[in-house]
C-alpha cells in the first residue's frame, strides 16, 4: 500500500493486530531518461580521462556524497590502508564508499582506513540523480566534452517531474 502516514495509519487501524508489517518510505525512482544521459556522459569523460567508467562513477558518487543509512545510522566500512584497496574501492561496481581521514590500527600493526559507505545511484530519487548528473555535466564541460543544452536538460527534467519509475 502507498498513502499518506494518516491513510496508512487508518488502514492498519483495521487490520489484525497480530499481523507483521514492513513499511518503507516511498521515494519516486530517478528517470530512465536522465540515466540514459548519465551514462552516455560518463563514457564519454572517463574515455577522455582515459580511465573506467566504473571510477568515474564512483568519483562522481563521492562527489554527490549521499550516505548509505541503515536504521538510522550512516554506515562505515573499514579496510587496509593501502593503493590496492583504495583502487579496488574506485573500480567497484558492487559497493560505493568515500574514504575518511579516520585509521585505526589493528592487532597485527596493519593500518586500516575507515570508509563511509554510500548509497548506489540506483537507490537515488530522481531530484539526487539531478544532483548527479550536474555534478557529471560541469565534469564534462571541465574536459571540453559537449552536454546538452540548460533548456533541454530542464526539459527533460519537467517532463519526468512525477515519474513514479
Amino acid at each position: 500500500m502507498t498513502g499518506t502516514a494518516q491513510e496508512i495509519f487508518s488502514y492498519l487501524m483495521g487490520q489484525d493486530r497480530e499481523k507483521v508489517w514492513d513499511l518503507e518510505e516511498h521515494r519516486d525512482k530517478r528517470s530512465l531518461r536522465q540515466n540514459a544521459y548519465y551514462w552516455q556522459l560518463i563514457t564519454k569523460v572517463a574515455a577522455k580521462l582515459r580511465i573506467s567508467t566504473s571510477r568515474l562513477h564512483n568519483l562522481m558518487l563521492r562527489d554527490a556524497d549521499r550516505p548509505l543509512v541503515i536504521g538510522g545510522k550512516v554506515q562505515f566500512v573499514s579496510v587496509p590502508d593501502t593503493d590496492e584497496a583504495e583502487e579496488d574501492a574506485l573500480e567497484s561496481t558492487t559497493f560505493h564508499v568515500k574514504p575518511t581521514s579516520k585509521t585505526t590500527v589493528g592487532e597485527k600493526g596493519t593500518v586500516f582506513r575507515w570508509y563511509r559507505m554510500l548509497r548506489g545511484s540506483h537507490d537515488m530519487n530522481t531530484e539526487e540523480f539531478s544532483f548527479l548528473v550536474d555534478l557529471l555535466i560541469e565534469e564534462a564541460k571541465q574536459q571540453g566534452i559537449e552536454t546538452i543544452p540548460p533548456d533541454e536538460l530542464a526539459r527533460m527534467r519537467e517532463l519526468e517531474k512525477g515519474y513514479k519509475g
